[in-house]
């Protein structure tokens, strides 16, 4: 890990595309945090509205709850747009369709930046990645060269929204290669952002929201690091 390289800043807008709500609060909300203090423009992109993702709560009561959630979420480290797909929690498919929805997306905000999370089939040793976050981590690797091929959708063309080159595509995965800084104020910027998702946390167990969000950002911020696999 000491040997990791600087993440890059030359670039201005950033567009994080993830499965789920709480997905962006969990590994990398405290380098947003810290982008958007400095004036980078960051937005999010959601293939789900997670709506299976509370235990005993309904689809149809689960998924506005954590929209909102999300959306507080965002407000507490400086996301500049936030953006939902309506792809079924759960049972995102692999395939062009998906790949369409998020060459679409980064056509509109063309970032020079793409994140997204791990897109292979282990989360870290001895743990089983989900389906959907395999789904939507191959989907925007793909995603990213289609956006800047006018012929694989052309009806992007017919809709207005010509091709664009994302310059680097960052991961955030087991086997980093990249690590940006936080500050202080960046690491407890992005435990209030976490610990916004309340009823989510509270769903996965006793100890109280804000103790889960603080354990797992000063886990995934250690040595004042927010480490990425950057392509590109």
């Amino acid at each position: 890990m000491a040997d990791l390289a600087a993440f890059p800043l030359d670039w201005q807008t950033a567009l994080v595309i993830v499965a789920h709500p709480d997905d962006p609060e969990y590994g990398m909300a405290a380098a947003v945090a810290e982008w958007t203090e400095s004036g980078k423009s960051v937005h999010y992109l959601l293939a789900t509205r997670g709506e299976a993702g509370i235990a005993g709560v309904a689809p149809e009561q689960s998924g506005p709850l954590r929209v909102r959630e999300q959306q507080n979420a965002c407000l507490r480290v400086g996301v500049a747009g936030l953006a939902f797909l309506d792809h079924p929690d759960g049972r995102i498919q692999e395939g062009l369709a998906l790949r369409r929805d998020l060459a679409r997306h980064i056509r509109s905000v063309k970032p020079e930046l793409v994140l997204t999370l791990n897109h292979r089939d282990e989360w870290g040793p001895g743990r089983w990645n989900s389906a959907d976050h395999r789904a939507v981590g191959r989907g925007v690797l793909d995603a990213v060269s289609d956006a800047d091929n006018d012929w694989i959708f052309p009806e992007l063309l017919d809709e207005g929204l010509s091709r664009h080159k994302v310059g680097k595509v960052a991961i955030s995965s087991p086997t980093p290669t990249h690590a940006q800084p936080v500050s202080a104020r960046s690491i407890e910027r992005a435990v209030a952002s976490l610990a916004e998702h309340s009823e989510y946390l509270k769903a996965l167990g006793a100890e109280p929201a804000g103790e889960q969000a603080r354990r797992q950002v000063e886990m995934v911020t250690a040595g004042g690091m927010v480490r990425f696999e950057l392509y590109g």
